[in-house]
């Protein structure tokens, strides 16, 4: 088993990008890609001799009428770099920089940037370090890349600026040096090719999937547990109603409830219960004869959120493993192609696209949680699912708040994006993709969605409290029973809840949903 993750080897992969970010994985690069960046650098140094080529000997955007002189070739680089780090807003947490790293890692690595080989080897440093360039929210339009956020990246490769280095800020100078890291030094195109391209949207986006894929599993075992504290029926989630519907989102979603609940002894069957000929006795069912929306179509709604999630992973994947700055250094060819590869409407697509789907999974979260704490909907749970004593205690009552104010928020914030285009640069910039905004919006929904998953989660678990059922749950669920219980005891008096919120969050963020040995896990990252 290789003990690296190979850059330039092969195709980097969804697993691949959550092994570096969140398992530790060191990366190397592939000898024979560092070889083509090295020839592809040549290329460009002996071809762009005595021809005019923007961005070598040229301004940049509209400024590029403007012929640069000789001399000054190298100074160009810089002057770009440092007047486009101008990024405003919070910095971005590491996690999010060593995405965007990685990112800009791969691209360049493909042999059409022009670079010098350093570029590439001073990013695998840095990256295996965790040494993080401070890089703000704010700046990007996603058009011509993404600009600001990268030429902070530039910014720390040539040694200056701010870096983040054990959970601290540092000068770049000084961390360098302590560290023993040389900067880069520019050799003919190196400012251009990092800032140019679409590595921080990108980068942030392909945590988004991870996460939405994480928050998706989630939601089925939460929509699993609720299904089965209600004692609902199995025909909703059962192969056959679900084949008829040509959807493999909602076929998938399906075949995951039917494994979770496979050995649940609080689920009924149908035929057992309201096809008894005695309830044709009665003139109004004490029964229900089916269950409310949120219950009964959850592979209807959650269908369509797989799907939507396996759709931004082969987009955004795509867009990790192309070449997306310009122009094109095409050493094959023997040629340089001008043109738009840093424009970022795939990514800011299917960021607006994922938004939109987390934002309706939190909302079949908080109607499946108001169905839990409203006695009047359940007929089965006291309000506000309310151990003590009703007046007096108050149960789950506050935490509503809480769930159903950042639902609203998900969604305030899922207005599309990428169609707020607003032109720039002298309207050479005349149409942007607001990709790493839309990228950054989607990480901001989905850190929402897993606030109020866990908060379902807290009310299914006293649900199953006050039934006293512990041993009818499946053992999938009984099992995430357990596990949230050891963070989360049962609560019967009045206490603040904001640290057990926080704690059954971070554990939603950080574990693996399925509790036993990966019967269903496959299916969806599959």
């Amino acid at each position: 088993m290789n003990p690296t993750i190979k850059i330039g080897e092969r195709a980097l992969s969804l697993d691949d990008f959550s092994a570096i970010l969140f398992k530790g994985k060191q990366i190397s690069l592939d000898a024979s890609a560092v070889e083509k960046v090295g020839e592809n650098h040549r290329f460009l140094k002996s071809f762009s001799f005595n021809k005019l080529i923007y961005g070598i000997n040229t301004g940049f955007g509209p400024m590029a009428q403007y012929k640069v002189s000789e001399e000054n070739l190298l100074q160009l680089q810089y002057n770009l770099i440092r007047s486009h780090a101008s990024g405003g807003g919070q910095l971005m947490p590491p996690v999010l920089v060593k995405a965007l790293m990685v990112a800009r890692l791969n691209s360049l690595i493909q042999a059409y940037s022009g670079v010098h080989i350093e570029v590439v080897e001073l990013l695998r440093e840095l990256i295996n370090k965790n040494v993080f360039p401070c890089i703000y929210e704010h700046g990007g339009v996603g058009a011509s890349g993404d600009l600001v956020q990268l030429a902070h990246l530039a910014l720390v490769l040539i040694g200056e600026g701010e870096t983040i280095y054990e959970d601290k800020i540092h000068a770049t100078q000084d961390l360098f040096a302590r560290l023993g890291i040389k900067p880069l030094s520019i050799h003919i195109r190196e400012g251009l090719a990092i800032l140019n391209g679409t590595s921080a949207m990108t980068g942030i986006g392909m945590v988004n999937i991870i996460q939405a894929k994480k928050l998706l599993e989630w939601s089925v075992m939460l929509s699993a547990m609720v299904n089965e504290v209600v004692e609902a029926f199995d025909d909703h989630f059962s192969h056959e109603l679900n084949a008829v519907k040509q959807h493999k989102g909602q076929n998938t979603i399906a075949e995951m409830l039917r494994t979770i609940l496979s050995d649940s002894k609080m689920i009924r069957n149908r035929s057992e219960h309201l096809y008894n000929p005695d309830n044709l006795n009665q003139e109004v069912f004490e029964d229900k004869v089916q269950e409310y929306y949120s219950l009964r179509c959850v592979t209807q709604v959650l269908g369509p959120i797989y799907d939507t999630i396996i759709q931004a992973e082969n987009v955004v994947g795509n867009e990790l493993n192309s070449v997306n700055d310009n122009p094109v250094i095409d050493h094959h060819n023997k040629n340089i192609f001008h043109g738009g590869n840093f424009h970022g409407d795939y990514v800011s697509l299917e960021m607006d696209k994922l938004k939109i789907a987390i934002t309706k999974l939190s909302m079949l979260s908080e109607r499946q949680l108001n169905y839990l704490l409203n006695e009047k909907l359940n007929q089965k749970f006291p309000p506000f699912l309310n151990l003590g004593v009703l007046g007096f205690n108050f149960g789950m009552q506050g935490m509503q708040f809480t769930a159903t104010s950042t639902t609203a928020e998900n969604q305030s914030l899922s207005f599309p994006m990428s169609i707020h285009s607003i032109p720039n640069n002298n309207d050479n910039q005349d149409i942007v993709s607001m990709g790493c905004n839309a990228a950054l919006m989607t990480r901001k929904v989905i850190d929402n969605s897993f606030e109020v998953l866990a908060i379902q989660m807290m009310t299914v678990l006293q649900a199953v409290d006050y039934l006293d059922c512990v041993e009818r749950l499946s053992s999938e669920t009984k099992g995430l029973y357990k596990e949230i219980r050891k963070i989360f005891p049962v609560f019967v008096e009045d206490a603040p809840k904001y640290k057990d919120l926080e704690r059954i969050k971070t554990y939603f963020e950080k574990s693996d949903p399925v509790v036993s040995a990966g019967k269903h896990g496959e299916v969806l990252i599959a």
